[in-house]
């Protein structure tokens, strides 16, 4: 229900629409009502807003109850309902652990925030849900959702647990679970948090003029891994109508799928971990855990140890089984997916200058046996130069190929799309080239806060033109329309990814269909997560 304090005009005994912005009225949501405000005060310089006037942005509403005390280590509990108006201003708090400098650490984190341009509460615009990546949080202006929301969509963000608030699994906590949601495990509390946070949009987002049966889950990087996880899950099923994964999946044999953002922990390695973050602060039980100062609960990982950290946990309950097995039995959503990744990440350095000496014993410690000649066949250098080049080439074309290969996965067990690409601009200001990361403005439309160095005429046309392929996705499912260039999802026999960036349209996977082949031996003699 909107509740608008304008004043309503009858005519011949018919009320006409009154539409307005959403920050001239205080909106009734299930928890209780909420005050919004500008997103803007005037017309962001170079970006062609053109319905900047009607942006409404909700700051830091709770969408889960307080996470300390008795609610640490816990699925998140419902929010208390208020009766005054939420005066949705400032941003909330942040949790433990998360390592952002743009808001105040503290327990009570799980809050939303909102950006609208809807004019009414029927208005049921699509909406798109963002999750942050590693060392984040929903107040980090790369992550405003207003370039996002002139377009026509209800951008949201939220917040999460991580560290030992987070992911903590114990036998206790896992009695705990069983004797009250029936459940044999434990840890994964953020990864629930996640999950609570596409159920509050689910039961409040027409409230803010957003369709609840049309919201798509988007994330980078730790992010990327959320989304995945929401798309993956039976805890999610049938609340979502796509997913879009930057910086996240690939093939599953790939061992840096275990080591990067997307990688999970078998139960016995995190019960293990938790065990020793146990001793490590002086308690035995969870009682002891729920009466520490929050302080000694926000870290991100113990010193001295290398084969374990804070990351969600294998239970067979939020997680349904291994990326392999979920994709061969075909668990997860089938829903449009579109993923990539950026050209300077995962093992890619712009200007990196190594030795060849460097570069042959990195083919060494990487591969085995004659594949270590093999690689070195399809990546030859015989200097420095060529060295850095081939050892870039190899990581850049892993991600695009096995990006391809998880796609394949998908394909043979879905009737849903995916749509692959490879991000190849730098932005200004920076030295790290297409970096983990730097197309993240790009793509939500918010190239009014300067993060890196100030922008130039040209990343305010790519992010137009990034922002028009996320948004089509967005209303769509599809990524293609009016003045684009064409985006092919991927087939079975089409070895191509889109070029997204300095260029746009299909670009090979890697240079060679050799080097294709030689990945896909590779790939199966590994062990698979």
């Amino acid at each position: 229900m909107l509740v608008s304090t304008t004043n309503f005009a009858w005519t011949l005994g018919l009320a006409p629409v009154v539409r307005a912005a959403l920050y001239d009225t205080v909106i009734q949501t299930p928890n209780g009502p909420v005050q919004g405000y500008p997103a803007f005060n005037s017309s962001p310089a170079h970006m062609n807003l053109t319905n900047w006037r009607d942006v409404t942005v909700w700051k830091g509403i709770p969408f889960a109850a307080d996470t300390s005390g008795e609610n640490r280590f816990r699925p998140p509990q419902n929010v208390t309902a208020w009766n005054t108006t939420f005066d949705a201003k400032n941003y909330g708090l942040s949790c433990p652990s998360s390592g952002t400098t743009y808001a105040t650490i503290g327990e009570d984190c799980l809050n939303v925030n909102v950006w609208s341009a809807a004019n009414s509460s029927d208005d049921k615009l699509p909406v798109v849900m963002w999750s942050y990546p590693a060392g984040g949080s929903n107040a980090d202006p790369r992550f405003d959702g207003a370039g996002m929301a002139d377009k026509g969509i209800v951008f949201v963000n939220y917040n999460y647990r991580t560290g030992p608030t987070g992911w903590l699994v114990s036998p206790e906590l896992t009695q705990e679970n069983l004797a009250s949601i029936n459940v044999n495990s434990s840890g994964n509390w953020g990864m629930l948090d996640q999950f609570a946070a596409v159920q509050w949009i689910r039961d409040n987002i027409a409230s803010f003029g957003g369709d609840p049966d049309h919201i798509t889950v988007m994330g980078q990087s730790a992010g990327s891994a959320a989304t995945y996880h929401i798309l993956n899950s039976p805890l999610t099923k049938g609340k979502i109508v796509g997913a879009i994964i930057q910086s996240g999946v690939r093939d599953p044999y790939d061992p840096l799928a275990t080591s990067l953002a997307e990688g999970y922990q078998t139960y016995d390695v995190s019960e293990a971990y938790g065990a020793s973050f146990m001793e490590s602060v002086n308690c035995s039980t969870v009682a002891c855990l729920r009466q520490l100062p929050m302080e000694t609960l926000d870290v991100s990982a113990m010193p001295g140890t290398t084969s374990a950290s804070w990351k969600a946990t294998l239970d067979y309950y939020c997680m349904p089984d291994t990326y392999l097995n979920t994709l061969e039995l075909g668990l997860a959503n089938d829903v449009p997916v579109m993923t990539g990744n950026t050209k300077d990440e995962n093992g890619a350095s712009y200007g990196l200058n190594i030795t060849l000496a460097t570069y042959l014993s990195d083919l060494n410690s990487t591969y085995a046996g004659d594949y270590v000649n093999r690689f070195f066949a399809e990546y030859p250098a015989n200097d420095s130069a060529s060295a850095s080049a081939a050892e870039n080439a190899q990581f850049t074309d892993r991600s695009t190929v096995g990006t391809h290969f998880w796609a394949q996965y998908w394909l043979s067990k879905k009737t849903s799309p995916v749509w692959t690409y490879l991000w190849d601009h730098a932005p200004p200001g920076q030295t790290a080239g297409a970096a983990h990361m730097t197309e993240i403005q790009y793509t939500q439309n918010n190239l009014y806060n300067v993060y890196y160095g100030q922008w130039e005429d040209e990343d305010y046309q790519i992010a137009t033109t990034m922002n028009a392929y996320w948004v089509n996705f967005i209303k769509h499912g599809n990524p293609n329309g009016e003045g684009l260039v064409q985006w092919d999802s991927v087939s079975p026999n089409v070895t191509k990814t889109q070029e997204l960036g300095n260029n746009w349209g299909p670009m090979p996977i890697a240079s060679s269909s050799s080097q294709i082949e030689l990945f896909k031996e590779w790939f199966p003699t590994l062990s698979a997560i």
